[in-house]
């Protein structure tokens, strides 16, 4: 009779290990394939166009808001800084491209100086965002 209780007690142990194990594999699993969005800092309004075509990959997000201010990587950025800025972006991600999110009611004048700044900065790639209108 004891040799049943004791093969009871033995048997009746959870092993959490390989359960563990999952759950790590899981967890780095979706850290490795997370797709991290980056942000230019404001909330702006778009133009529309028709022929706008989506772009997944943008590097270097630059917003223009209607009262003309720079933004990029959630900051405010002065006009005559932003060259810097782009070029020290641009060396952490060479082939990244600069994406300008210009407000409807933003000057031309400054999205040019904008484009400007990218362009001397070295970049190659420079987009102006837009919605996609149907």
């Amino acid at each position: 009779m004891r040799r049943r209780r004791d093969r009871r007690k033995s048997g009746s142990e959870v092993n959490l290990t390989p359960m563990l194990d999952v759950v790590f594999i899981m967890l780095i699993f979706f850290i490795v394939t997370a797709s991290f969005v980056k942000e230019s800092g404001i909330e702006i309004s778009r133009p529309g166009a028709s022929t706008a075509v989506r772009k997944e990959k943008g590097n270097i997000l630059i917003a223009i808001s209607a009262n003309d201010q720079i933004w990029m990587n959630r900051r405010q950025v002065d006009p005559r800084a932003l060259r810097a800025n782009i070029e020290r972006a641009h060396a952490e991600n060479p082939q990244g491209a600069v994406i300008i999110q210009a407000d409807k009611e933003a000057k031309t004048g400054l999205l040019v100086k904008v484009m400007d700044a990218a362009r001397a900065a070295g970049v190659k790639s420079i987009s102006l965002a837009a919605e996609i209108v149907k």
